[in-house]
């Protein structure tokens, strides 16, 4: 839906928030909410978010207000958020800016840096922990169940026992994003933001810089410079065994949403976490792991 299509309640309610709307663009990308918006009011520009009908995209949205709480200053705050019928309507600061470049020998590499830095610092109150999200999941047993030729090269049941490794090793207390790429940066004339918090959580303060080695990868880094990159970080911690484990996790869980949910977004994060599991398991001692089609 767009800001001149939801219902006549949805603006009706943002108005008597920030006043008579002069001016308000849709913003696209927006797959998880039903508008999202820049609306133009009294006090200047405020971003919409709003979802209708009880689920999954409304309990994202929430997790976006609880994350603007947690992460003061670095998460776009909610300046005011509304139950009506069946909508939840939230207006959130606006936040201008770009979206940071993950590329290597990108200029914005030191800015993620220090956000992520920070990041790792705050804590997560009340959160579902990562432990909990994750355990007692099998995710190469069931790509290999749902796919056999998407596991070619690769041996599950010892990808399975380092997997099963990781929901006590992202153990913590920190707060996590989850889900950082380049797009969820936001570098503008008043700093760095961080945007999309839909599934937060509480774990290991290490754990978005591991997601975030991958996505490095992703966008062309080789497995050996990005984790250079993570090594300049001060939240990282883990070593050899744990990245390997992770990057195995992660590999397995982004292998079978490639295959069951589809996309080439799906395939591509799978294909960096694998040559990261396969680099890790590489320059350690020989395995049955390692695969030349990885």
């Amino acid at each position: 839906m767009t800001w001149t299509t939801v219902p006549d309640l949805v603006r009706q309610t943002v108005e008597g928030h920030i006043g008579h709307v002069t001016a308000a663009h849709d913003v696209p990308g927006g797959e998880n909410n039903d508008l999202a918006a820049v609306v133009h009011g009294q006090a200047g520009p405020v971003f919409v978010k709003a979802v209708n009908g009880v689920g999954r995209q409304m309990r994202w949205l929430r997790n976006e207000i609880t994350a603007g709480q947690l992460a003061a200053g670095i998460a776009p705050a909610a300046l005011f958020a509304i139950d009506a019928d069946d909508w939840l309507i939230v207006g959130f600061e606006y936040a201008p800016g770009r979206a940071a470049s993950l590329a290597p020998g990108s200029a914005d590499l030191p800015v993620v840096a220090a956000t992520v830095d920070q990041l790792s610092q705050l804590a997560a109150p009340g959160l579902r922990s990562m432990r909990a999200r994750w355990e007692g999941c099998t995710w190469w047993e069931q790509l290999a169940e749902v796919n056999p030729a998407a596991v070619e090269g690769w041996d599950v049941p010892e990808a399975e026992r380092w997997s099963a490794r990781v929901p006590v090793l992202v153990e913590g207390d920190r707060l996590i994003h989850a889900d950082l790429h380049g797009d969820q940066f936001l570098i503008g004339p008043a700093g760095t933001r961080v945007v999309d918090w839909g599934w937060p959580a509480a774990g290991a303060g290490w754990v978005d810089a591991a997601f975030l080695l991958l996505r490095l990868v992703e966008v062309g880094h080789d497995p050996n410079s990005a984790e250079a990159w993570a090594h300049g970080l001060s939240c990282w911690t883990l070593d050899r065994d744990t990245l390997t484990a992770f990057a195995l996790y992660v590999a397995g869980l982004w292998g079978y949403r490639a295959v069951t949910v589809g996309g080439a977004g799906w395939a591509s994060r799978a294909g960096a976490a694998r040559r990261v599991a396969a680099w890790v398991l590489q320059s350690a001692a020989p395995s049955t792991l390692r695969s030349a089609s990885a």
